[in-house]
């Protein structure tokens, strides 16, 4: 993490991402998810625009299209490009505590923030998911 000061607030700069151009006429949503005990999470989908977030309780198994699965921790910031990218996994990853994260979404004009992937596509594309941890 880096930390800056600005007049007498420190800032601390948890991570950084080039997202692509929004189009004209999309809106942002910004909400907090709680994932109780040991919850999977939401099936696959994707957003329609980039997600920002950051964890403040617990930890979350979080696995985008092409990467590794990981474990996000209270205090670490997450993103998604959004579009086409399938998002695989955003679950709880403790069986005795609550998880709660904080999302700033950006919504293209027109379309659903969340959309399901059906079991055919996720057939098609299972070719561009990362190897799983056993």
């Amino acid at each position: 993490m880096q930390t800056m000061k600005i007049g007498n607030n420190e800032i601390v700069l948890l991570g950084t991402a080039m997202p692509p151009e929004l189009p004209e006429g999309s809106h942002v949503m910004t909400a907090t998810i709680d994932l109780p005990p040991g919850d999977p999470g939401t099936p696959p989908h994707r957003h329609s625009g980039p997600v920002f977030g950051y964890l403040l309780e617990g930890e979350m198994i979080f696995e985008l299209e092409g990467e590794p699965e990981r474990v996000i921790r209270a205090g670490e910031a997450f993103w998604e490009p959004g579009g086409d990218v399938i998002h695989y996994r955003s679950a709880n990853n403790l069986s005795d505590r609550v998880t709660k994260f904080l999302v700033v979404m950006v919504c293209a004009p027109g379309q659903e923030m969340l959309v399901l992937v059906s079991p055919e596509e996720l057939a098609q594309r299972k070719d561009r998911r990362s190897t799983r941890p056993n």
